[in-house]
């Protein structure tokens, strides 16, 4: 093992999705399988990946390196909750995550759920809109937490106080 990776923290890899995709040519079918991950650090970064290969172990592998590669931060509260209300959208699929109180804990379905545990949220009620496609409920998802923004850099752009904007 090298530095880099004794330095970077232990991630949690969580596999969202396998598939078996067919591609139709002249002798027939040609299989591969399609992963779709979800890796984070539990603390608020959090990030997916896709993945396609012959082999299952090698598609979860990609898709790995593509989560790790796409990783965001977002702002928590007291190191359980988001800042306030959001919907992420992607595609046909829609997502709603509102912010919980303290011991409420993740209330979502199963791929919404496996993004907000690797990113480290404890308390959080979500409700997933149109599409059940896991794709996009995940990537609907990642959208509505790359957009979450703290109170204090929305004072900043507004060019007001924290005060002001909480009402």
């Amino acid at each position: 093992m090298n530095e880099r990776e004794q330095a970077a923290p232990e991630l949690i890899e969580k596999v969202v999705n396998i598939r078996r995709v067919a591609k139709v040519v002249k002798g027939g079918r040609r299989f591969s399988f399609s992963a779709l991950v979800v890796v984070g650090d539990g603390a608020g970064k959090v990030g997916t990946g896709k993945g396609k290969a012959t082999e299952v172990p090698e598609a979860i592998r990609k898709a790995i390196e593509n989560a790790k590669k796409n990783m965001i931060e977002i702002p928590l509260i007291d190191e359980r909750t988001i800042p306030h209300p959001i919907l992420g959208r992607f595609g046909a699929g829609q997502v709603m995550l509102k912010p919980a109180s303290a011991g409420t804990g993740v209330i979502a379905g199963g791929p919404v759920r496996a993004v907000l545990e690797a990113a480290g949220i404890k308390d959080i009620l979500t409700k997933s809109l149109g599409s059940s496609n896991s794709n996009n409920t995940v990537h609907a998802t990642m959208e509505g937490l790359k957009n979450l923004k703290k109170a204090e850099v929305v004072a900043r752009q507004r060019g007001k106080s924290v005060d002001e904007i909480m009402g």
